[in-house]
Parts: structure tokens; C-alpha cells; sequence
């Protein structure tokens, strides 16, 4: 009998460990609790808009090398939208005030010697404090980096910062924002282009993915929550669905793909990253549809990134522990404040929806980073997977897809050394 992978979880993590290992001719089984794939990362009608919406907002750049392997394996790198050459435009909702950063080619930000390219307000050696989160230490914070009385604190530090690590910048680990600014700012224009996906997050990274692994004879069972795990001289043995046993034969490997707090249940003597933030997304239907897929980053609002698909706009709040405690109809008076505004809109409320992500990353702190776990466990046959593990990354859709990929890997390895 082959040796099979038991994947549990499809997220963006565990989609991609399936694809990965089926890429390789692998026998891959990926079980999800939910009724869908996608996670965090999906798309779906919603009925009070009636249109197709995103859970999320995800903002992917060009030089997000494991996102674009990922989708070239499933073939959907066409269903992206790219901003070429690469443009980032702002607007300072304190202020009124708008400008577009526009990074110009070459490793060395040569484009910042022109007070036309640079945020308003700043200065060239102020860029250089980037220098700081190169060195930043485990146990340094944002704003322990960084000069925050500064205008490009303000207006490209923080927001940054809270963006990245949905964590706020005065207890976000500072050297997480290194190798996000070095693998896409640090590489220049080409690679920071924003790409949106044209239609929806679901039509771009996992309907494609399910229709991968369903061509390659993989098995996905949906409405599946794993409940516990059978552990034997450090071996799986089995696998408990509540009422359905899932026997686990020499040879098997399990590629363990779910939010920290779960796995920790699960896997004894599992340390994990403690807590967690929120995210809150808002979604507004326009009367007119404006034809572009475009977005826009916020300073001195409420949100962070405004979205417009069509006659769809939506909002995304990091760090947003306090704003998701309020009711709804507070979140989207209060965020279609900034959208009205930025869109020069008038009228009422309009027909929106809510969604709250309120354990949507781990606290990416300096105290959590010690405590994210390699995918490799003390079990023989056990992998980790997921945006929480340690990928040297942030919780992002790039760490995601990275920790699967590393994990599917490890299984890869596994097999041809036996």
C-alpha cells in the first residue's frame, strides 16, 4: 500500500501542503471542519449585498515567491490583476491629503532622492531607519525602531506596520517587517506590483487548488472536524471525526493545518503562540458601479485599505480588537464615513455587511515569536502547518502558503528517505 497524507485543514496552508505532495504523485486525504475550503482566504455570495464578496481583503505583491509558485502549480496566476509599473496610492483622512508611491527599479531606492516620489512631508534620510528593523533584536517592537514623532512614521511606518503584523506597532515584533520590505520593496519596482484578484479570493487561490487535487485523485472531505488524535510510541495511529475513525497505516504521514489553540488541544506538549487579533472587513454596495479593481491605503482613519470591485467597496480594519467589540451598524456607519469620503460619495448607509475576524492572527509580539513551532514535531509522522508556525514571516497569505509548502516538503523528504 502507498503511503498516504492526511491533511487536515483547507486553508490556505493546508491547500497548498495537499497541492505540493500532489504535485509529487502523492496520495493526499485533506479534511476540513467547515462546509468549504479557503479559511480565511475564500469568496461567497453574500445575500444581503447579492453580490460575490471577499471574507477578507488580501493585498499580494509580485514578489511574494511563495504565493506565485503556489499558483502557478494550480494555474491561476491569470486570474490576478497586476498594478504595473507598481503604484501605491494614499490618502490622509485627517488632512485630505493624497499622494501615490511609485518605487522605481533597482535594489537601491535611488526614486527616493526625488521629493516628488517620497510620502509628503518626509525627508530621504528618514527612509533610512529601515536600516534599524534590519538589526531590530528579538525582543524590539515597532516603535522601539523607529523615529514616531515623523511624518513617514505616521504615514507609512505605523500603517505598515498594523497592515503587516495586525498587531499595533507598539507591541508588534519589529523584525517581521524585514523580510517583507526586503523580499518586495528591496528588490524594486517588479517586485512590489499589487496584484487583486479579478473576481474573488475563492476563484483565485482555492477553487482552482480543490480542482488540482480532485484531478489528481485526491479526496477532500468537508464538515469533517477532527476531534482528537491516537498517539502511540510517538506515532499517529488514528485519527477520531467524531463518530468516524480514521485508521493511520505504517508509511502515513498527518499534516496538521489548523489555528494554533486547536493543534495545542491536540498535540501534547504543543507550545503555541498565546492570543490572538482581530480583523474587521466591511463591505458596501455602491449605487454605481465604478468598473475598476483598484484599492487605496488609509492615514489617520479607522481603516487601513479601501477596495473597489465593480460596485463592491470593502474596507479592512488590522488590529482591531476594540473596533470589533461594537455592534455592526457603529463599524459601518463609522468606516462609510472614510469610504464616502474617499470615494466623494453623499447619501445614507448603503446596503453593507459586517465581518468580523476576531481571532484572525496570533499576536505577532516579540514574547509570541519563540513560542511558533517548526514544522516538524516530536511525533514521527506529524507535520505543522499554518501562518502561525515558523516561517520567519508574518501571518500573512505568504506565510500560509510557505508553512504548507515547507510542510509538504517535510513529508517529501520523509518518503525518499525511506
Amino acid at each position: 500500500m502507498a503511503p498516504h497524507t492526511h491533511v487536515i485543514g483547507a486553508g490556505l496552508a493546508g491547500l497548498s501542503a495537499a497541492v505540493r505532495l500532489a504535485g509529487e504523485g502523492r496520495e493526499v486525504t485533506v479534511y476540513e471542519a467547515a462546509g468549504h475550503a479557503g479559511g480565511r482566504c475564500r469568496s461567497y455570495h453574500d445575500s444581503a449585498l447579492d453580490r460575490l464578496i471577499d471574507n477578507g481583503n488580501h493585498l499580494v505583491l509580485s514578489g511574494n515567491r511563495h504565493i506565485f509558485a503556489y499558483l502557478n502549480e494550480i494555474g491561476s496566476t491569470h486570474t490576478l490583476a497586476v498594478t504595473a509599473p507598481a503604484a501605491f496610492p494614499f490618502l490622509d483622512l485627517q488632512t485630505a491629503t493624497r499622494w501615490t508611491v511609485r518605487p522605481g527599479p533597482g535594489a537601491i531606492p535611488w526614486w527616493l532622492l526625488s521629493p516628488a516620489r517620497r510620502i509628503p512631508g518626509t525627508r530621504f534620510g528618514e527612509y533610512l531607519q529601515v536600516l534599524r528593523l534590519a538589526r531590530a533584536g528579538n525582543d524590539a517592537t515597532v516603535d522601539q525602531c523607529l523615529d514616531t514623532d515623523s511624518t513617514l512614521y505616521r504615514r507609512f511606518w505605523e500603517p505598515l506596520a498594523v497592515s503587516v503584523l495586525n498587531t499595533q506597532a507598539h507591541e508588534g515584533a519589529a523584525w517581521l517587517l524585514w523580510p517583507i520590505l526586503r523580499q518586495t520593496f528591496g528588490r524594486g519596482e517588479a517586485a512590489c506590483r499589487p496584484c487583486l484578484a479579478r473576481v474573488g479570493l475563492s476563484e483565485t487561490f482555492v477553487d482552482p487548488a480543490l480542482a488540482l487535487l480532485g484531478k489528481k485523485g485526491c479526496s477532500v472531505w468537508f464538515n469533517h472536524r477532527l476531534r482528537s488524535m491516537e498517539i502511540s510510541k510517538q506515532r499517529i495511529t488514528g485519527l477520531s471525526f467524531g463518530g468516524e475513525r480514521v485508521g493511520i497505516h505504517p508509511g502515513d504521514n498527518i499534516i496538521l493545518a489548523v489555528p494554533p489553540s486547536a493543534a495545542a488541544g491536540m498535540v501534547p506538549g504543543l507550545a503555541v503562540p498565546a492570543g490572538s487579533r482581530a480583523i474587521v472587513n466591511a463591505h458596501f454596495r455602491l449605487e454605481k458601479s465604478r468598473n475598476d479593481l483598484a484599492f487605496l491605503g488609509f492615514v489617520g482613519g479607522a481603516s487601513q485599505w479601501l477596495f473597489t470591485r465593480r460596485d463592491v467597496a470593502s474596507v479592512t480594519v488590522s488590529a482591531a480588537d476594540g473596533l470589533a467589540e461594537e455592534s455592526a451598524d457603529f463599524i459601518a456607519r463609522t468606516l462609510w464615513s472614510e469610504v464616502a469620503r474617499a470615494l466623494d460619495l453623499g447619501g445614507d448607509l448603503p446596503l453593507h455587511r459586517v465581518v468580523k475576524e476576531k481571532r484572525a492572527t496570533f499576536a505577532q509580539t516579540p514574547a509570541n515569536m519563540s513560542l511558533r513551532p517548526q514544522a516538524q514535531t516530536g511525533v514521527s509522522n506529524l507535520f505543522l502547518a499554518g501562518d502561525w508556525t515558523d516561517t520567519g514571516l508574518p501571518a500573512t497569505l505568504e506565510g500560509a502558503v510557505k508553512s504548507g509548502r515547507k510542510a509538504g516538503g517535510c513529508v517529501l523528504s520523509k518518503l525518499l528517505d525511506t
